[in-house]
């Protein structure tokens, strides 16, 4: 309990000299920025104080969490916009920024009571534990019988010592319940509302979900890259050797052997089993995605359509791998529906990277009539959703037929 109560103490004596500070601050700067709030330096002024205010309540943050045990964290979202005046109108939308206000008007009131009631019964019971090393420095001529025998005699000081010692634990649950008081009153204002404890779980729950997603993309290239230079390549490798072994039965005048007929026959099977493998790894991640990235991919997806398809793409730096599988998947679906549905002649394939943002569309100029929640749209629709993007699908009866799809890929 002794540890628990001097903790509380420190935190009352520290809230008597910050508490005015605080109140003082919160007014001066109140009055302020409400002056200026009609003039266009008020949103550039506001950022500023509340840049101040914010490293007060951090402090106080620390400060509770210190006697809670448990720590507080902050409520803010981020800051959007780059000049001044739009970042002041941000944090003057967040809740987070009134919140601190309110506790820096009232952590003066609230540490006042608790403050002054926790540490008046800390030093008044200290004092009285140590009563005889101090009581008889302090002269005191008129005192009743018992008071003047408790502080005027030797037996008397100790007596008060026991007492103290006898009264450590009321008192010191007393302040330590006293620090508590301001500590969570503290915290319930300071920490994240519902608003932003929702805002702070869905924001987690996204970065969660696209480390999921890029694991995934990852494990996908893993895979692709397994089959590729493992059961591909030993599949390859079984082609020559039954070629070569059909070669050399050739050569020794057995052609008409049957079991050259069946040496034919197992390599025509591995090459059937080797294009359904390539045609498998294409589904899983294309190689050409790694090894070249996604412009040449679509160049060379492009390329293998029977209709014409144009691809209008700068350069687009790096992309998620997740991003890039996504694209491509959704300009191959785009295109087979454009050439085996709309019965299209030409495609347009455009790629922009603009803010942190990859926009793709695909045109094409066919009969139109897509049906949007079609298996094939819906599936690619929830892919491109899980990568927190959108995607659009416009096709009206007699075309043209539009793919739209966004995705965040800031760095």
């Amino acid at each position: 309990m002794f540890p628990r109560a001097a903790r509380g103490l420190a935190h009352l004596l520290a809230g008597l000299v910050i508490g005015p500070a605080s109140f003082v601050w919160a007014v001066v700067t109140t009055l302020a920025t409400g002056l200026l709030s009609f003039t266009y330096l008020g949103p550039p002024v506001f950022l500023v104080v509340t840049w101040v205010s914010r490293r007060i309540a951090r402090v106080e943050r620390w400060r509770a969490g210190w006697v809670l045990r448990r720590p507080i964290g902050d409520p803010y979202g981020p800051l959007t916009g780059r000049n001044p005046w739009t970042r002041g109108r941000a944090v003057i939308r967040e809740p987070g920024t009134w919140r601190d206000l309110a506790w820096l008007l009232a952590g003066f009131p609230v540490g006042l009571v608790t403050g002054v009631a926790g540490v008046v019964a800390g030093l008044v019971w200290l004092g009285t534990v140590l009563a005889p090393l101090w009581l008889w420095a302090v002269p005191n001529p008129r005192l009743y019988p018992v008071a003047d025998w408790l502080f005027n005699t030797v037996g008397g000081r100790f007596t008060l010592a026991a007492a103290g010692l006898a009264a450590a634990w009321p008192v010191w649950w007393l302040v330590a319940a006293l620090s508590r008081v301001q500590a969570s009153v503290a915290a319930r204002l300071l920490e994240a509302g519902p608003r932003a404890r929702l805002r702070q779980q869905v924001s987690a729950l996204r970065a969660t979900r696209l480390r999921v997603v890029d694991a995934q993309a990852a494990e996908l290239q893993r895979i692709e890259r397994d089959l590729h230079d493992g059961a591909q390549a030993r599949i390859v490798a079984a082609g020559m050797t039954l070629a070569l072994a059909d070669r050399k039965l050739r050569a020794s005048g057995s052609a008409e052997d049957p079991v050259r007929a069946d040496v034919v026959s197992a390599r025509r099977q591995l090459d059937e089993a080797l294009a359904e493998l390539r045609r498998l790894v294409r589904g899983i991640y294309p190689p050409i995605l790694t090894d070249r990235g996604l412009v040449a991919a679509l160049t060379a997806l492009a390329g293998d359509a029977p209709s014409s398809v144009v691809v209008d793409a700068p350069e687009l730096g790096d992309l998620p791998a997740a991003v890039e599988s996504a694209a491509y998947f959704v300009v191959a679906e785009a295109l087979a529906n454009a050439v085996k549905h709309a019965g299209a002649d030409e495609c347009v394939i455009t790629l922009r990277r603009t803010d942190g943002v990859l926009t793709l569309a695909v045109r094409d100029d066919g009969r139109g009539g897509a049906d949007p929640s079609g298996s094939g749209l819906d599936g690619l629709r929830r892919r491109v959703e899980a990568l927190d993007g959108t995607m659009e699908v416009t096709s009206p009866p007699g075309g043209p037929t539009t793919v739209l799809a966004e995705f965040p890929c800031a760095s």
